[in-house]
């Protein structure tokens, strides 16, 4: 097998050649030649219990100098004359370090590595700075710094009680957020046991449901019967808040879609205005259809122009994201959202048009249909939308009259 490392010097454990080198008790110097040429050199210590023959690695050389690979030799060599595994001692070891870690896992550091296993298949950046910041407010000043083994029922209840009576929706949310954090940390073995942020079978039976439908609240919206007037009424107004608000009614597109706009997504020649997936709530491409009232507007708010943004702010910055709102309180409509408007669109196009539904949801960047329809429905449906948004560009351009409704066919 070679002569014995004990009469020899250190230096030739670095250069050893390929082969097993016997240092005596049954350590070994293990040496093998790998496809590229070089030699990997590691220690084995070789031993026998119950009859059988066992070897258990001891580290590379790089790490363990001679000196250390005998004495975890002369280690191993105790606990196989005392009849136990060197082997399975050595586990036991690494799985109580591994335990230990696991009790020292904090709540908040459990949340973020959640988090950042999940980003990328979230919607948008926006909606995980979203989830951190609701668990950052509600869950991490009670649970944060606590090892998640450590957490219990009482803890959950502590961090749900304070919200749970006035903030019924938000509350179930974060109950949901902090199961979720917490059956993570079972996964990977930093805890074990029930999930006490559970619901079915276990919060439920401490807490009142959110009733369905509580988790929508609908937006206050205009009379589309009132649009007309209130379109002439911002006719009169000439700031970049009153275009965007005129925009942002005729083509039934959010208004931080809206504000966001600039030129070069807009399509004058051809009545496109193109939103890129980045900016789109639902992280898809949109194409608007525009109006020739839409189109009116833009040519409007292209005299304004100093850069990039369509509707332009102070300093060069595109308009306030307030703006369009302190615009309605001054002109007395408190009554009202911005959002609203998308509303007082679809009423009109479910009440006074023929518009197919799918039609109508589509032209509010809604999804239609499950997920196996919208495989088959390739198209956006652009043409149809196109009917759709000229007829409500005519009809919110013009004041009604009280008490009428004008039906409008598909064609119009």
């Amino acid at each position: 097998m070679g002569r014995s490392l004990n009469r020899l010097s250190p230096k030739f454990v670095q250069a050893a050649p390929p082969g097993r080198w016997p240092d005596g008790g049954g350590l070994l110097l293990q040496c093998t030649a790998t496809p590229d040429g070089r030699i990997h050199r590691s220690w084995l210590y070789r031993y026998q219990l119950n009859g059988r023959e066992r070897r258990m690695g001891l580290g590379p050389i790089a790490t363990v100098s001679l000196a250390d690979a005998r004495r975890k030799a002369a280690e191993a060599r105790k606990l196989a004359t005392e009849g136990t595994d060197p082997l399975e001692a050595r586990d036991t070891g690494r799985r109580a370090v591994a335990a230990k870690k696991a009790r020292s896992t904090t709540f908040d550091q459990a949340r973020d590595a959640y988090i950042a296993s999940h980003r990328q298949g979230w919607r948008s950046a926006q909606y995980a700075s979203q989830w951190r910041r609701s668990v950052e407010m509600y869950a991490s000043p009670v649970l944060g710094g606590l090892s998640v083994d450590a957490i219990g029922v009482t803890e959950v209840t502590r961090v749900l009680d304070p919200i749970w009576p006035t903030k019924r929706v938000t509350a179930s949310m974060i109950r949901a957020r902090v199961e979720q954090i917490l059956d993570w940390a079972t996964a990977r073995g930093f805890r074990s046991g029930e999930n006490p942020a559970r619901w079915r079978g276990h919060l439920k039976n401490l807490y009142p449901a959110v009733r369905k439908g509580s988790r929508v609240k609908n937006h206050a919206a205009m009379p589309y019967e009132e649009v007309g007037a209130f379109i002439a009424q911002l006719r009169a107004e000439r700031s970049a808040a009153a275009l965007a608000l005129r925009f942002i009614i005729l083509t039934g597109v959010r208004k931080k879609e809206t504000l966001g706009t600039v030129w070069s997504e807009i399509d004058l020649q051809g009545r496109i205005w193109t939103i890129p997936a980045d900016r789109m709530k639902g992280h898809r491409t949109h194409r608007v259809p525009l109006s020739p009232q839409a189109i009116a507007v833009l040519r409007q708010v292209a005299k304004l122009r100093e850069g990039e943004w369509v509707f332009p702010g102070a300093r060069g910055a595109r308009v306030s994201k307030n703006a369009p709102l302190d615009l309605l309180s001054r002109l007395g409509r408190n009554d009202v959202t911005v959002h609203g408007f998308r509303s007082s669109l679809r009423d009109w196009a479910a009440e006074c048009t023929d518009f197919p539904r799918e039609i109508c949801e589509v032209a509010l960047a809604h999804l239609v249909g499950d997920e196996t329809e919208r495989a088959y429905q390739r198209g956006d449906l652009f043409v149809k939308r196109r009917r759709l948004m000229d007829a409500w560009g005519e009809y919110a351009s013009r004041p009604q009259v009280a008490g009428t409704v004008t039906p409008l066919r598909r064609g119009a």
